[in-house]
């Protein structure tokens, strides 16, 4: 999938003062989208935020994500004290416009679709992100990140082999398949919905099997 990440970071506004540029931009680049957001549904009483956008080489956006739970940070797993207390518990909702194949805007080529298994790859590639073998020299990490990666899309690419298994979650309602997955880093899933997107989902901390999915009604209330 020909997609850019766009990182975004939200930064306060000090109390009384202008609301943050970064924040103004962030829930524009989400307001551009021609495809519904999806977050986890109302039974979710916990922080929400705005992270990242994607958008392919004519600047159309294709896919983002928003975030619930902790704030999630580059870390180990290996850490001091309980295991259940060295883990942000988190979880990160990708949607993915469902896009068939199709000419870029200057008709110069083709833009490769997009799948569930691309919302696979991308909710793998999150997880990934955010996570950093404890044993591993830093110096090593970029060398491991790009070997993972491509695990990632590997995995992504083969949702019926024996590294996945069945989910069925609600989405708006609705009992949905999804295809997840769980590793020592965490745990992917993915799926579609009859809303035309594609959902992926990363987490750690908190448990997959009790995760609902719902429309984002007002996207611009989480700026």
């Amino acid at each position: 999938m020909e997609t850019t990440s766009r990182a975004v970071a939200q930064t306060p506004a000090a109390e009384g003062g202008p609301e943050s540029p970064f924040a103004r931009r962030t829930v524009d680049d989400y307001l551009r989208a021609p495809f519904p957001w999806y977050g986890l549904d109302e039974a979710f009483t916990g922080p929400r935020r705005l992270m990242q956008v994607g958008t392919a080489a004519d600047g159309a956006v294709e896919h983002g994500s928003i975030g619930h739970g902790d704030e999630p940070s580059v870390r180990n797993e290996h850490v001091a004290g309980d295991e259940q207390d060295a883990k942000e518990k988190f979880a990160v909702v990708v949607t993915v416009a469902a896009n068939p194949d199709r000419r870029s805007a200057d008709g110069t080529g083709l833009l490769e679709a997009t799948s569930v298994s691309s919302a696979a790859w991308l909710a793998g590639v999150g997880l990934l992100s955010f996570t950093w073998p404890g044993q591993m020299d830093h110096s090593l990490r970029d060398d491991w990140l790009e070997q993972q990666t491509e695990t990632a899309w590997v995995l992504a690419d083969d949702l019926e082999g024996e590294d996945w298994t069945k989910l069925s979650l609600p989405v708006d309602g609705v009992p949905t398949p999804f295809h997840y997955r769980e590793s020592e880093f965490g745990w992917v899933l993915a799926g579609s919905t009859e809303q035309g997107v594609h959902l992926g989902a990363y987490g750690r901390g908190m448990s997959a099997y009790g995760l609902a999915f719902a429309v984002v009604k007002d996207i611009a209330a989480y700026a």
